[in-house]
């Protein structure tokens, strides 16, 4: 049994949409078990309209929740031990769970992820990994928000991070990692791209294949199965997507409706565009990845619906079912030993009242 803890408070909904995007899963996923964590009264009338997520569940009480808009370090302070967000991470420390899924506050599941869990051996920061919709197929795009500014080591680091959620996710064996530049040309962008570049091309890990820069219109056509770039620049990507697709989106909408032959070319083209609408759908990519902590956490977006939710806790499934963390242990252990590097920050670290985090 695959088992995943829920924060059931989180997100601008709450159990109203969480509760039945667990339904969706349970009836896909025979083997999944849920933790569910938050304020009874407010969970107890929404399953009982899901019998069956009553079968696979069990309900935790829990007295606070942290809002969306509380700072990471105020919910860390004021939230631990007692807020669902921190009693679901908290299941996957003591392995009660297997994985974490929240839709609450992402600066806050950051910095309490981190206190909890703590970071691999020789990761100093975790990254945010996203799935990225591509004319490929799909891509794992990281950091998207978790640390600002990244140093050689800790771009290696996300290469290698990215390289094994793509291994557990699109079940690639080796799959292609590039580096976001502002150019391909090696003598272009930071000196700690550069440099990340070069140490990724010496390793020769049999677990990546290195193709060197990319810039932003590669991660669209899908050049390669991995983006690495630090959160800041990746969380703008993001963002920048988003909008354009948004953009996108209402121009079809106004161009449809504008005269009679366009409602009538729309109607021809219906299949097409329900097509469209599938492909630039956000649920189906939501669910934003916290990499390099000793246990998995899922962000879902917070202002999505259940079947949004319901692709976030997939998310989750699938890294457990494929061993995500035994497979960046065993990537990390190869690297390191050629690279290596003091261990990663403390917990006295881990608490700092910066901007970690966004609405991946």
């Amino acid at each position: 049994m695959i088992r995943i803890s829920i924060d059931a408070m989180g997100g601008d909904h709450g159990p109203q949409t969480i509760l039945p995007a667990l339904a969706q899963v349970a009836e896909r996923r025979g083997d999944v078990r849920f933790l569910i964590y938050g304020r009874e009264e407010a969970i107890r009338p929404v399953l009982e309209k899901h019998p069956r997520i009553a079968a696979v569940s069990q309900v935790f009480h829990c007295d606070v929740m942290v809002k969306m808009d509380d700072k990471p370090s105020a919910a860390l302070r004021h939230g631990r031990w007692k807020s669902s967000m921190w009693k679901a991470i908290e299941a996957v420390k003591t392995g009660e769970a297997d994985a974490c899924v929240s839709a609450g506050n992402t600066g806050a599941l950051m910095a309490m992820s981190k206190f909890c869990l703590r970071t691999m051996a020789n990761i100093e920061r975790p990254a945010i990994a996203c799935i990225w919709p591509t004319l490929r197929s799909e891509s794992v795009v990281l950091d998207v928000g978790a640390t600002i500014g990244a140093d050689a080591q800790q771009l290696t680091d996300f290469a290698i991070l990215g390289a094994a959620m793509a291994r557990a996710l699109f079940e690639i064996e080796r799959p292609t990692v590039g580096l976001l530049n502002i150019g391909v040309e090696e003598v272009k962008g930071q000196e700690e791209v550069k440099d990340a570049g070069r140490m990724l091309k010496a390793s020769n890990l049999a677990s990546l294949d290195y193709i060197g820069f990319v810039e932003g219109d590669d991660i669209g056509k899908g050049t390669s199965d991995v983006v690495v770039t630090e959160g800041f620049a990746g969380n703008i990507a993001l963002k920048t997507a988003e909008g354009t697709a948004k953009q996108m989106a209402s121009y079809l909408r106004s161009a449809m409706s504008r005269t009679l032959m366009s409602r009538i070319g729309y109607v021809l083209a219906k299949g097409a565009f329900d097509f469209l609408r599938e492909k630039m759908d956000p649920r189906r990519s939501n669910g934003g990845v916290f990499l390099g902590l000793n246990g998995i956490v899922v962000k879902s977006h917070g202002g999505t619906d259940a079947e949004g939710f319901a692709a976030a806790i997939e998310v989750a499934y699938d890294m457990v079912r494929n061993r995500l963390l035994d497979r960046i242990e065993a990537d990390l252990d190869l690297f390191h030993a050629k690279y290596p590097q003091s261990a990663g920050l403390g917990p006295e670290d881990e608490a700092e009242d910066t901007d970690i985090g966004t609405d991946a």
